[in-house]
């Protein structure tokens, strides 16, 4: 698996797996019916945040992450990053490779922590995923999120110090 740079002729192989991610509105506070332009314009940002592709040898985009300040001014130095793998290639470790490149990024970058705002309590795979590469929940606020199916749950706040 490589782990590079997203481009603009990235997103027609990402759109599928994000459109699919973000209308099933399990994980991601985005609008469930958020259109193709939006949704480009949001994830793909430009410097000095990051967008990255994981993809495997055959050049197949298996998964994303997008990485950013979290805050501004004085909070500057906190770093956040999102990740969506696509369902077809979950379990292969997409995701774990992803959050790894993301907290490298950040360190490179000079940022002190990382901070995830927004973890749906229900997503355990993602909760699992980053307790195990050192985050911690900070708190979750309660009934934060109106899962679909599970209706009202928390949503957890993150942390890690590079």
């Amino acid at each position: 698996m490589l782990i590079r740079e997203a481009t603009a002729d990235d997103w027609p192989a990402i759109w599928p797996f994000f459109h699919s991610i973000v209308a099933a509105g399990e994980s991601f506070t985005y609008p469930t019916d958020l259109g193709e332009e939006q949704g480009r314009d949001w994830w793909l940002l430009p410097a000095p945040d990051r967008t990255v592709v994981a993809v495997d040898d055959a050049g197949v985009v298996l998964g994303t992450a997008k990485m950013n300040r979290n805050h501004m001014g004085n909070a500057s130095h906190i770093a956040s990053a999102s990740y969506m793998v696509d369902p077809a290639h979950a379990g292969r470790g997409v995701g774990r490779a992803l959050c790894e490149y993301t907290l490298e990024w950040a360190r490179a970058a000079g940022y002190r922590a990382m901070q995830f705002n927004a973890v749906v309590e229900t997503n355990v795979r993602a909760v699992k995923l980053y307790e195990s590469l050192g985050f911690e929940v900070l708190g979750t606020l309660p009934e934060g999120f109106r899962h679909p199916t599970e209706g009202y749950v928390g949503l957890h706040i993150m942390h890690r110090a590079i």
